[in-house]
């Protein structure tokens, strides 16, 4: 590939210098799939579509998630898909617990990697699943929806085993993505990644731990600064006092009194043993000890706080909208909020339609995920890959990679956090790989190394006999022809957004010396940049 360096470098100026303008009525179809889709793609013939209304019935009330079979048989054949939470989180404890108890340091390190290997795929499928929803499911404005709500309930995978729970956890929340955010936010508090990410399993009476409150409050719900006190979050810690997980299948030893009181679902647990029965006053109002109970009524003010809808609209409006969405727009989603008792597709009609919305089209810059996944949409939209590990390492690369987020504020939203010039450099690099085929996206990818047994004597029958049973692995998908080069010059989309292109990009396409070259600096245009 020729030099790209002159051309690169004033599409690079042009993107940090200005944001693309909102786009004309002649590409506004276009501009509706990249805002309400995870990008253009020539697999799903959205482009008609998108932002009208039978579309975004559909869209909102009951979304197909039908995936085509190539990418359908993927999912079908991951560990995550065969196995229940309970069963895969069971397994790979009692994994690490054997390892952990060897005596021979050879047979205990070849364990430990063992579990860890295992456990990073169980990430790695998640991760895998995710990407194929978004790049070929038809829901895609529940896909997006399923990135910002896990973003916005944030836990991260390599904290304690949640490397085994993510996957259910993220399928938690796309199946309450578009439903009552009360129901969202319990099933968000009762998921074992979530107590586990914020340690309300270790939250108990006389040994209080105030992580998953304060969070819930200022993160997840009515926001910093929304009149809500310190003392409101401690007695939010005593109330879910004896929220936790357990593993075991056995109930713990209760009186006769605190056996009615005790909760199991799969994983989670409440258990009166643990939790502090005194009344508590919470919000202005007085919650008395009775269990699990209290929680529900704390859920209860929570959501249906005026400051929780305006916190979460404003969250949401930025999303879609970008940077200080107009505050008009956010208060009539509010209202709409208090109106349908917290009805997140209400409130997401309520935004879509209004005319601010519209106007914003083409002006959000587009975040590492949104980018990655709608440059391969927009490539290659109607072949399916066979591996998601570049697009993961992508991701990565610029710094905004699936279950990575350390602290519980998730990822931010402005588009400040993106336009670092290192930043675009990556994503120019990132560009270049993609505009000139990607082939590995159509390699299986390789299997984990394996557990070596040279050096071990009999150890491995003994390892093999006295392990824990654990599902075979997956069969790695079969590979698939690398699709000849898309030339984006030619397609249907570039079709409907050249006329609205900056002179400084067609200048710089001008520059492309080959069918490769003219992809990436497409794909580098502040046009494709923002949605």
């Amino acid at each position: 590939m020729a030099d790209m360096r002159a051309p690169v470098s004033v599409l690079l100026f042009a993107t940090l210098a200005t944001p693309a303008l909102a786009a004309p009525p002649a590409q506004e179809s276009a501009a509706w799939v990249n805002r309400l889709t995870w990008g253009a793609s020539a697999a799903d013939g959205a482009r008609e579509k998108a932002g009208s209304g039978r579309w975004l019935d559909a869209q909102l009330k009951h979304p197909d998630d039908t995936l085509p079979p190539e990418a359908a048989a993927q999912v079908a054949a991951m560990r995550i898909s065969r196995e229940p939470l309970a069963a895969l989180v069971v397994e790979q404890d009692a994994a690490s617990r054997y390892a952990n108890k060897l005596t021979d340091s050879a047979q205990r390190d070849a364990a430990r990697k063992a579990y860890q290997q295992d456990m990073n795929a169980l990430a790695n499928e998640a991760a895998t699943r995710s990407l194929l929803r978004d790049l070929y499911a038809p829901d895609q404005l529940r896909e997006q929806l399923t990135w910002f709500w896990f973003n916005h309930f944030n836990v991260q995978a390599q904290k304690r085993d949640i490397r085994a729970m993510v996957g259910d956890y993220e399928n938690t929340i796309r199946d309450h993505s578009l439903g009552k955010f009360r129901d969202l936010l319990e099933a968000t508090l009762r998921h074992p990644a979530m107590l586990r990410y914020l340690d309300n399993d270790q939250n108990a009476a006389n040994h209080i731990n105030e992580n998953y409150a304060r969070e819930i409050m200022e993160l997840h719900s009515m926001g910093v600064g929304s009149g809500h006190t310190q003392k409101d979050v401690q007695e939010l810690a005593r109330i879910l006092t004896g929220v936790g997980v357990d593993l075991s299948p056995n109930a713990p030893k209760l009186s006769p009194q605190r056996q009615a009181l005790y909760v199991r679902a799969g994983l989670f647990e409440f258990n009166p043993n643990r939790h502090d029965f005194g009344d508590k006053q919470f919000l202005g109002h007085t919650i008395k000890g009775s269990g699990f109970g209290e929680v529900e009524e704390a859920l209860d003010l929570i959501a249906r706080s005026p400051a929780t809808a305006c916190h979460v609209s404003e969250q949401l409006a930025t999303y879609f909208m970008g940077d200080n969405p107009p505050a008009a727009v956010v208060d009539r989603m509010a209202a709409t909020w208090q109106k349908s008792d917290g009805d997140i597709a209400q409130v997401l009609r309520t935004m879509i339609r209004a005319p601010e919305f519209r106007q914003s089209l083409g002006t959000v810059f587009k975040d590492p995920v949104h980018y990655a996944i709608s440059s391969v949409r927009l490539m290659y939209g109607d072949k399916v890959i066979v591996n998601a590990q570049p697009i993961i390492g992508w991701l990565n690369r610029m710094g905004q990679g699936l279950y990575a987020r350390e602290t519980p504020d998730g990822y931010p939203m402005t588009s400040a956090a993106w336009t670092g010039p290192g930043q675009m450099s990556v994503r120019f690099e990132i560009a270049r790989q993609i505009g000139g085929g990607a082939a590995g996206l159509f390699k299986p990818p390789a299997p984990p190394a394996a557990v070596s047994s040279v050096g071990m004597g009999g150890a491995s029958a003994m390892m093999a006999s006295e392990a824990p049973p654990s599902a075979a692995a997956a069969p790695a998908p079969p590979a698939v022809s690398i699709p000849p080069l898309p030339k984006l010059q030619t397609a249907a989309y570039y079709s409907a957004v050249a006329p609205a292109l900056a002179g400084q990009t067609k200048t710089a396409l001008t520059q492309a010396s080959s069918p490769q070259e003219w992809n990436a600096l497409f794909l580098s245009s502040p046009e494709f940049m923002h949605r």
